[in-house]
């Protein structure tokens, strides 16, 4: 949507203040270790853009609580594997030698949306080792949630998903449905046998930069929104407007462990 059709769709502007009052009236506390999915242009026109987003989750959380957002960069990946979009194969070689390395601080984004862009950059964040599925956080919390971040099985039991799980932190869904719900991710990962691949990325070691190839499981975001839907069937979900962005709160380790119990067949 268009910076004109956003505002010729808007109701009011949205500010800090009108967020503030959303937030908590969809059930965000002080205090709260809170993961947040999102989509800026749902929200409607925001004064003040992503950095009103983020310093609204700030103020109602307060630094007594965390804030997390996944900051994945999947650009950091093996360019044969590469489809959104594919480059030519006489090119791969040259990406994996040339491709820089992560780097928490410099590394982009990708696809993730500017509210995940804008917190990501914010002075206070910390974001995690992983170079292509990182993420990052702000508070009580946000050394816990992303140090020790382990390459292999990037979000499994040595990943922030999990710590986010061992602190019962909450999801927010915000303008976006359950096919961005990444905490389902450890469900699969903690299946008795997830199908094991294997991912490449370029990465610092020992001061030297390295195409390093590492263990990971195959994943099947496909199969989110369905796993939302009967989620949301079976527990109670706080689901109201951010803004104008439907929105979903719900509790991370609930939705784990149903997930888990649904991908095991139980």
């Amino acid at each position: 949507m268009s910076e004109t059709e956003n505002i010729q769709a808007a109701q009011i502007p949205q500010t800090i203040d009108t967020l503030v009052h959303d937030l908590k009236n969809i059930g965000i506390q002080q205090g709260m270790t809170l993961i947040v999915h999102s989509s800026l242009s749902s929200i409607g026109w925001v004064c003040g853009g992503a950095q009103t987003v983020v310093e609204a989750l700030m103020k109602v959380l307060t630094p007594a609580g965390t804030l997390v957002m996944p900051t994945h960069s999947a650009i950091l990946s093996d360019p044969k594997d590469w489809g959104n979009p594919p480059v030519p194969e006489a090119w791969w070689q040259t990406i994996r030698e040339q491709m820089p390395a992560y780097d928490p601080h410099l590394t982009p984004t990708f696809l993730m949306g500017k509210i995940v862009d804008c917190f990501r950059s914010h002075t206070d964040t910390i974001r995690s080792s992983h170079p292509r599925n990182s993420f990052a956080a702000w508070g009580k919390h946000a050394h816990l949630i992303t140090a020790n971040h382990s390459l292999a099985f990037s979000m499994g039991e040595n990943s922030p998903l999990a710590r986010l799980y061992d602190l019962d932190a909450y999801v927010l869904l915000l303008g976006v449905d359950f096919d961005s719900n990444t905490s389902f991710h450890l469900a699969e990962y903690r299946q008795a046998k997830p199908p094991v691949i294997e991912e490449s990325a370029p990465i610092i070691a020992h001061g030297k930069r390295v195409w390093k190839t590492y263990q990971d499981i195959e994943t099947a975001e496909e199969t989110f929104a369905e796993l939302g839907k009967q989620y949301t069937q079976k527990y109670s979900v706080k689901q109201d407007q951010v803004g104008q962005a439907p929105s979903y709160l719900f509790s991370q380790r609930q939705a784990v462990d149903f997930a888990l119990q649904s991908l095991q067949g139980k």
